[in-house]
This record gives structure tokens, sequence and C-alpha cells, in this order.
């Protein structure tokens, strides 16, 4: 049987070498047990010495594989890269910072033996802030009654994946990519376990505040269209309200003569109801330039170096 392990790299020259020591180690202790290993990894058009790094640990180890990018496209480019490029009969995603703990891997081979199809390492909050375990929690109740798949707070990207998965998610060939909502969607048997997330072996995490809301705006509008649904239940709501309110109108002006309706009243009205016109369009916009991309069928991501060829070329 042979593991793949994939990892997707930006600007992570300063830790790639420790990270391949250690999944070099779990490796050495897979192979009693039947398993061999191949190492894929993937730079995200990285600023720093880590297409160099890779280099010189393909010439150290005939297991790696590497995929370099002209440019950053981002990690869901990268994770396709990496996917299409593993040639294993089971695959694990994990980061190359060390956050994702690499002797967990040995666990996942374990369990993928009992017949999952994914096994997926969910982490605990254990030491995060308490506004950000808050503010993920409610984005996760609020995701889960909007979107066709479920999402769970914890759960990324460092998981196993069986051949089977692997190529059906090789075979959506959607543009915007949603990983975690994408191996939700494809299904088959899994199961979870809690692991306690670990600190990055060096420098700071790339994801920005800004990064992370765009992200998650991606998970909520990649997998239903609800909001749209909303705009129009929304639009009936004010035009009921409107109706109400002239009707309340006309009734006072019977019993109570005409008079002039308030400036304020009217003044709220009509910024309030621009502003959610604003807000739809603003969704209608998103839905939109997403078909945008769609329609225009570019590569996800275009190759600058690579020692490796794509182990199922399924998508331009």
């Amino acid at each position: 049987m042979l593991l793949s392990i994939v990892a997707p790299c930006y600007n992570e020259e300063d830790v790639l070498e420790r990270f391949h020591a250690e999944v070099q180690k779990v490796a050495e202790e897979l192979l009693p047990l039947g398993h061999d290993v191949e190492f894929v990894y993937v730079d995200d058009g990285s600023r720093d010495r880590t297409l160099a790094v890779l280099e010189r640990l393909a010439g150290q180890d005939p297991r790696v594989r590497y995929v370099s990018f002209s440019r950053n496209f981002g990690k869901e480019a990268a994770l396709l890269a990496g996917l299409r490029h593993a040639s294993g009969d089971s695959v694990v995603v994990m980061d190359a910072d060390l956050q994702h703990p690499p002797e967990l891997i040995k666990r996942m081979v374990d369990l993928r033996a009992q017949g999952y199809d994914q096994v997926i390492a969910r982490r605990t909050r254990t030491g995060d802030r308490m506004t950000r375990t808050l503010t993920a929690r409610l984005y996760y109740r609020l995701v889960n009654r909007l979107v066709d798949v479920e999402l769970v707070d914890g759960v990324g990207d460092f998981r196993l994946l069986s051949r089977r998965v692997v190529d059906a998610v090789l075979n959506l060939t959607e543009s915007n990519r949603f990983s975690k909502g994408l191996f939700a969607w494809v299904g088959f048997p899994g199961t979870t376990f809690e692991y306690t997330n670990a600190l990055r072996a060096h420098g700071r995490s790339s994801w920005s505040m800004r990064g992370l809301l765009n992200y998650g705006l991606d998970g909520l509008l990649s997998f239903n269209n609800r909001p749209l649904r909303a705009a129009l239940y929304l639009g009936m709501g004010l035009l009921a309200i409107a109706g109400l309110y002239t009707a309340w109108i006309m009734g006072a002006a019977l019993i109570n003569g005409v008079q002039t309706p308030g400036y304020v009243t009217i003044i709220t009205a009509v910024t309030g109801v621009a502003g959610v016109q604003m807000i739809m369009l603003g969704v209608i916009g998103e839905y939109t330039g997403r078909i945008y991309y769609e329609v225009k069928g570019r590569p996800h991501f275009l190759v600058k170096a690579t020692n490796t060829e794509p182990a199922k070329d399924l998508v331009p």
C-alpha cells in the first residue's frame, strides 16, 4: 500500500527540512506495517528559498515529489495540485508548518484500515483567544443553517483520504473551490478524532483577518443559493411593510385629515432600504462573479518547476 503525504508550502524554507525529517520518521514506522510512503510538496509561489529546499530534499530522498507554481495561486490551488500528483492508495493532506502533528498520521492509517474513506483530524480550540473561539462557533452555527453540507468547527484540511475520495474530488472541476466543503460533499464513510493544535515551528500565519473573512464568505456562498432566496423574501417583506405603512397613512388622513409625514421616518426608511438593496446587489454580484470565473475556464494554477507528472490528469 502506498501512502501519499501532500503538503502545500508558502514561504516555509525555515521549517521545511524539519517537517520532512518528522514525516520521514513516520514513514519508517509505517514501513514494517506494509506501507510505502511518498512525499508530495506544492510550493505555492513562495518568495523565499522554499523551492531550493525542495530541490535539495528531492536530491536526498527519491520519494520526494514537488511542484512549484509560477506565482501564488492560493491554498486551494495548492491542494488541488497535490491531489493530482499524489499516486497513493491513500492520501494525507497536511500543512508543512508542523501545526498538524505528523505523529497522528499513524493513527489515521490505523483508522483507514477499519474501512473509513475519510479520517478527519479535528483540532480543539485549547489556547485560542476567547473572541476567536466565539466568532468561529457563531460562524459555523450560521453556515450550517444555510449550506447544503455540514461544516464542523475545528475540522480543516488535515485528513486522510482514500483513493476513491481523491478521485471524486478531482472530478469536481469547478474553479471556485472550497476544499473543506468539497470533502464533505463527496461523502463516503468517515470518522473524526480530536487533537490539540501545535504552535507554528517558525514565523507567523499568512492568514490575515481579511483573508479569513473572504474564506468564510467562500464557504457560505459555495454550497447554496439561499442568500439569493433571502433577497427575494426580504424584498417581499419590505413590500408588505410599505403596503401596511401606506394603508396607515391613508387611514390617518381619512380620520384626522391630511398631515405631513415625519421627515425622520422618511429618511430612515429611504436610507435603510437603500442599504438593504446594496447588500443584496453585492450578493448577486458575488454569484455573478463566480459564474464569470467558471465560464472563463482558466487553469487553477501554472507550474514553474516540478520533478513529477500528475498521477491523474482529470481536469485541465
